[in-house]
């Protein structure tokens, strides 16, 4: 009976261990890798070769790219394709923009005195913005909201399609709210309204970029910094920072071409084990190694259908599955995917996290960062071109669909 006990007790604290397991920085060593396809199907419960006609299918999706997978804390998945490699640097596109809500979410905690209705805030004041924008071009506007922004029904004009309680609509775009130059604070405070605050859903990266505008005033400290401090040296990141580098932007820069502020609507440039990071912090409701990084709340609104946004199935800067509208897939997973291929997934449920790594040549450029390449490209890709649309399709949900279907209960 003794024995019994022992092994019982001995069984609680690895299961505690596991539970509270938390990767080291990669120059520590890094991830726990599972290579055996035996292991891990005993370990982690996946089934590999699903996962190799995942990564088969991805690369028609992209130029460059990999497919990365942690399951139980154990780095399940790793491989790349083109440019793709763990030291790469690339531009995250508008993956950046779950950053962005991230960092919103550490300083709605740290500054609450200075934003006291939170997410609630009406926010377009000259508390939150610079005074050379007011008074504002349009009176609407002092009625958004922060949790509006974040979750893009603010009736800021963006990109198609836009949603209205469900239900699609389009309209003819003239602006350029899908770029670096909407990542300009004079652009994003300027950008017209589509409909009133609340009324529709609008992807628009305006709507990022202000956030970020509003981290810097009640932090007084670029967002990128402040991330710095709060949230990736925490985690353990390594290199990695923000394509800043836009010579060609017709305004908002300084004379080397550099970007004048963190641009909030995207443009991030992560190592991929660094990626699974941010994916595994919010897989832990913001908990890393005992501390609570991002509050827990925030975290769980990330990945379920909000208040602030009840046309679309997106939360703050999340795509979420709470409608159950991706077969297949759990309720509770949410992702962020960006342009060029790329998706951040998190399944809570599976206690899962993926990364979809994509981008095409430009992207891969380091002149945009300014960043070191610590690694050669063989030339593989250089001809490549996109698979069958008919085949490809939504690549960032078929992804999630084949990597789930790998993973058993």
């Amino acid at each position: 009976m003794r024995s019994i006990r022992w092994i019982a007790a001995l069984l609680v604290v690895a299961l505690g261990q596991a539970e509270q397991y938390f990767p080291p920085p990669d120059a520590n060593g890094g991830w726990r890798p599972l290579t055996d396809p035996s292991a891990i199907r005993a370990k982690a419960g996946i089934d590999t070769g699903k996962l190799d006609q995942a990564f088969q299918y991805i690369q028609q999706t992209s130029q460059h790219g990999g497919l990365l997978v942690v399951r139980h804390g154990y780095l399940v998945y790793e491989r790349y394709f083109g440019r793709g490699h763990r030291e790469a640097l690339p531009e995250l596109a508008s993956c950046g923009k779950a950053f962005t809500s991230v960092a919103v979410g550490i300083m709605l905690k740290e500054k609450a005195s200075l934003i006291p209705n939170g997410l609630d805030e009406k926010v377009f004041t000259p508390k939150y913005f610079p005074a050379e924008f007011f008074p504002l071009d349009d009176p609407r506007k002092a009625q958004i909201s922060l949790g509006q922004l974040l979750s893009m029904s603010a009736g800021i004009r963006g990109t198609n399609p836009v949603y209205v309680r469900g239900v699609r609509q389009t309209w003819e775009q003239p602006t350029e709210d899908n770029g670096p130059y909407s990542t300009t604070d004079g652009f994003a405070m300027r950008q017209s309204l589509w409909c009133a605050p609340g009324d529709c859903y609008s992807y628009g990266t305006s709507s990022s970029h202000l956030p970020a505008m509003i981290v810097r005033r009640l932090t007084g400290m670029e967002m990128e910094d402040y991330m710095r401090l709060r949230l990736t040296t925490p985690l353990g990141f390594g290199t990695w920072g923000y394509a800043m580098y836009r010579p060609k932007l017709k305004g908002g820069i300084d004379a080397d071409g550099r970007m004048l502020h963190t641009p909030g609507g995207g443009s991030i440039a992560v190592r991929s084990t660094d990626v699974l990071r941010f994916a595994y912090l919010m897989l832990h409701q913001g908990k890393w190694s005992g501390k609570q990084i991002v509050p827990a709340d925030f975290v769980r609104m990330c990945g379920r259908i909000v208040k602030y946004n009840p046309h679309y199935s997106h939360s703050f800067n999340f795509n979420v599955n709470e409608d159950k509208h991706l077969d297949g897939v759990p309720a509770d997973a949410f992702w962020k995917g960006g342009a060029g291929g790329y998706a951040i997934y998190i399944v809570p449920s599976l206690d899962m996290v993926i990364y979809k790594m994509g981008g095409n040549e430009s992207q891969y450029d380091p002149a945009l960062t300014r960043l070191p390449v610590k690694y050669s490209y063989d030339g593989s890709r250089a001809n490549w071109k996109p698979g069958d649309p008919k085949v490809v399709g939504d690549a960032t949900g078929r992804t999630l669909q084949m990597v789930v279907s790998a993973a058993s209960p």
